[in-house]
């Protein structure tokens, strides 16, 4: 008989934890092993438990999450999923536990705490099967990086190239480490970044802060143009089409594809069909399979791309399918994309 995944919720909602106890031991494959209303009970808890996964709350009693978290992932890494609220706030917060080695997050809702978190019970579940297995670091301070010190705003040549990236799982970090290495003058970055669109304008102003780069969110029919990254808010598709000989974005409001949306499936999908030979196409660390098929369709379609290597992500879902599909020319480290992208441009 295969272990159950142990699991130990720190959450000083009373309401919390009975509700993810309850979603969690539904499965067979996971065991709550134990409850913490606060990071100081939570820390001797660990210790005598010795759980796989750990979800945490941000704002806590005596110590808050992110406070234990970056203790925790220096003295005792391990797999944590971040227990946020859907506001700016919690967005801001959320981000910095991923930068502190947090695997992924549970957005929790304003209101109607049981019937919501039910609602996304097996997200829940699948999120902490996927975090018992997760890559994970120790975080160090030394791995800080310093602001990029060249200028934001140049005279960019147009080489009618285009760089698109689909993430997940991780991703957050995996988009800062590579466009940090990246100078102004780079063609232009699409990114479609699993993620609510709470924490869309949050995530662009990170990523803004560590590059050469400008990053922002995409409107519709905004003219894409080189030095600037696209990044897709949370409730919108992100594609480009062409309009003569220029490229824009083209944000849409259909469904979900591959259960996201934004989706990875569809802005690849436009970027083969309207660009071609001209992308270069990236796929980093991320849960499940969306945009894989239409990595496959950018190669078909003359494109040259890149997929993570599963040592240096936190989860080889999407990456690995795009890998498995023969979608990519080149498997590489996470520390190895930006340079691999200057010498395509």
């Amino acid at each position: 008989m295969t272990r159950k995944i142990k699991v130990l919720i720190v959450d000083d909602s009373a309401l919390i934890r009975t509700l993810l106890t309850k979603i969690l031991n539904a499965s067979a494959e996971i065991e709550v092993i134990g409850t913490a209303p606060d990071p100081l009970i939570a820390r001797e808890k660990i210790k005598k438990l010795n759980p796989d996964v750990l979800t945490l709350d941000i704002e806590m009693p005596k110590m808050d999450g992110l406070t234990f978290l970056e203790k925790l992932m220096r003295l005792r890494p391990m797999p944590v999923i971040m227990i946020s609220s859907l506001t700016e706030k919690g967005a801001v917060s959320t981000l910095k536990a991923m930068e502190l080695g947090a695997v992924d997050f549970v957005a929790k809702p304003k209101t109607d705490l049981s019937n919501a978190l039910t609602a996304y019970a097996s997200e829940i579940v699948e999120k902490i099967k996927m975090a018992a297995n997760a890559h994970v670091q120790a975080y160090e301070s030394l791995q800080i990086k310093q602001q990029p010190s060249q200028p934001k705003f140049t005279t960019v040549k147009k080489t009618g190239k285009i760089i698109a990236i689909g993430s997940s799982t991780g991703g957050t970090e995996a988009i800062k480490e590579i466009v940090r290495a990246l100078p102004a003058t780079t063609p232009p970055i699409v990114v479609s970044q699993h993620l609510p669109a709470a924490f869309s304008l949050s995530f662009a102003k990170h990523v803004d802060a560590v590059t050469a780069m400008h990053a922002c969110i995409a409107q519709d029919l905004q003219p894409i143009e080189p030095g600037n990254i696209y990044i897709a808010p949370g409730d919108k598709h992100l594609e480009v089409v062409r309009q003569g000989t220029e490229y824009l974005c083209r944000l849409n409001d259909e469904p979900a594809v591959n259960h996201h949306k934004p989706s990875v499936e569809v802005m690849f999908k436009s970027i083969a069909n309207n660009v071609g030979p001209a992308a270069i196409g990236i796929m980093l660390t991320g849960m499940g399979a969306d945009g894989a098929r239409a990595m496959k369709l950018m190669r078909d379609n003359g494109a040259c791309n890149i997929v993570q290597d599963e040592s240096s992500s936190v989860v080889w879902g999407m990456a690995g399918e795009a890998y498995k599909l023969g979608a990519a020319e080149y498997v590489m480290s996470l520390d190895k994309i930006a340079s691999q992208i200057l010498a395509l441009t």
